[in-house]
């Protein structure tokens, strides 16, 4: 046996994470909605700007990167709800986005330079988010910090 004993990597008894198939099902969700979103997105970067009434954006595909990006993300939510004891950190940052991304819409409506109906872009990729995400990494926390 090595100089670091096994039971110092990984506990012998995982503690599973309270409401596990709660959050499986809302990581599942997630990660479907973000997959479709980041496609949507990417095959028609002009959506948003055609739906709040903007003007078009002169580099689509500028757009269209963020949409890959937000489809990655998805990849990582359907890995926590495959392994909810595990994913704690991937939440975390997840839940990180969709705090800083209305923060920035935020700026963007009270500078008038977005008008009010692109907050659609928030509410269904971001603010429905904060409260499964947030009981999820609660939740999941004890279980982050034993295995840490």
């Amino acid at each position: 046996m090595s100089s670091l004993d096994e039971a110092d990597v990984m506990p012998q008894d995982p503690s599973p994470i309270p409401r596990r198939k709660f959050h499986r099902i809302a990581f599942l969700l997630a990660g479907l909605y973000n997959i479709g979103w980041g496609m949507v997105s990417s095959l028609d970067p002009q959506w948003l700007f055609r739906f709040s009434g903007m003007q078009p954006l002169n580099h689509p595909p500028l757009f269209a990167c963020i949409g890959m990006i937000v489809g990655v993300y998805g990849i990582l939510y359907l890995e926590v709800a495959r392994r909810p004891e595990h994913g704690w950190l991937l939440a975390a940052v997840g839940l990180l986005g969709k705090v800083l991304g209305p923060l920035g819409m935020a700026v963007l409506l009270v500078q008038g330079i977005w008008p009010l109906k692109a907050i659609v872009l928030c509410l269904t990729n971001d603010l429905i988010w904060w409260i499964p995400f947030g009981l999820y990494l609660r939740d999941a926390w004890p279980r982050f910090r034993e295995t840490f």
